[in-house]
């Protein structure tokens, strides 16, 4: 049996739908019951509990071979890392204490890193705390989400422009998340590993000019990059609703990306690729399959 936190969200339900489909026993822990209702009609157990609850965490992952875990985006946490680090060392007890046989973590290129790659740094700080626990992990360190372009989809769409902190010829990996859902499967199904890394991105590295340039070819317009300074990020992301905490953090992490430091590892880590194209992705965005 697995079991799948965040199992509403756009990895966590793409994985647990990937494993019933594989004929296995899933049990989806969820905040709301009612959000899993689909989940549920496929033959999955859920199970509603907090993150924040370990207590109720060591219960749900009781006999199970595999668990998905993750650090939730809550971007308005006054004080982001230090509450993000508090709910993953309860993960890790947790997960410690129901004896888990192996734990799958979705984690971020640059997550090598213990600073200077801003909001990644969690995912660091959860890396540590699950390596500190002696389980066999396998932690899948997902490129830049290709999702994320669907922030500047208004003003691409309306006035031909994709807003960017990324420097418009700055080629990295990207990866759609319905991609890292079926890699997290894969790597449940392929059970203990000791201490595993996979660096996944998609099928090609790709450009913020390559994303204006797509969006062009879907939409039928000129779009153009517009490169925006690092000395907007916080002020930007605060004026969205950001918190100051994790503002800073966005900034940061793209500073790591202009440097290189949000970056692939290498060494002992699996390179791993997505199949959904930049393209595929976008149209979805837009609604124009």
């Amino acid at each position: 049996m697995f079991v799948i936190t965040g199992a509403t969200g756009n990895t966590g339900s793409v994985a647990a739908e990937a494993l019933l489909e594989a004929g296995k026993s899933v049990r989806v822990v969820v905040r709301s019951a009612a959000k899993a209702q689909r989940l549920a009609a496929r033959g999955a157990e859920v199970v509603e509990a907090d993150l924040s609850d370990e207590a109720a965490l060591r219960q749900a992952f009781q006999g199970a071979e595999g668990v998905y875990l993750l650090s939730p985006p809550d971007v308005t946490l006054a004080d982001f890392f230090a509450v993000r680090q508090k709910l993953i060392d309860g993960l890790a007890r947790a997960a410690k204490a129901s004896g888990v046989q192996h734990v799958v973590f979705l984690s971020s290129l640059g997550a090598q890193h213990s600073s200077g790659t801003g909001m990644i740094v969690s995912t660091h700080a959860g890396e540590q705390a699950l390596r500190a626990t002696g389980l066999p992990v396998t932690f899948v360190r997902a490129a830049y989400f290709m999702e994320n372009w669907a922030s500047a989809l208004q003003p691409v769409q309306q006035d031909g422009v994709l807003p960017s902190f990324i420097a418009a010829s700055r080629a990295l990996p990207m990866v759609a998340t319905r991609d890292i859902g079926k890699a997290i499967a894969r790597a449940l199904l392929d059970g203990p590993r000791g201490t595993r890394i996979i660096e996944l991105g998609g099928p090609a590295e790709v450009s913020p000019a390559d994303v204006a340039a797509t969006f062009a070819k879907i939409l039928g317009r000129e779009v153009k990059v517009a490169e925006v300074p690092l000395e907007a990020a916080v002020a930007t992301f605060t004026s969205f609703g950001f918190s100051q905490s994790v503002a800073e953090g966005f900034r940061e992490m793209f500073e790591g990306i202009a440097n290189g430091k949000v970056s692939r590892e290498g060494g002992s880590a699996e390179a791993a690729h997505g199949t959904t194209s930049l393209e595929a992705e976008l149209r979805l965005l837009t609604g124009r399959q």
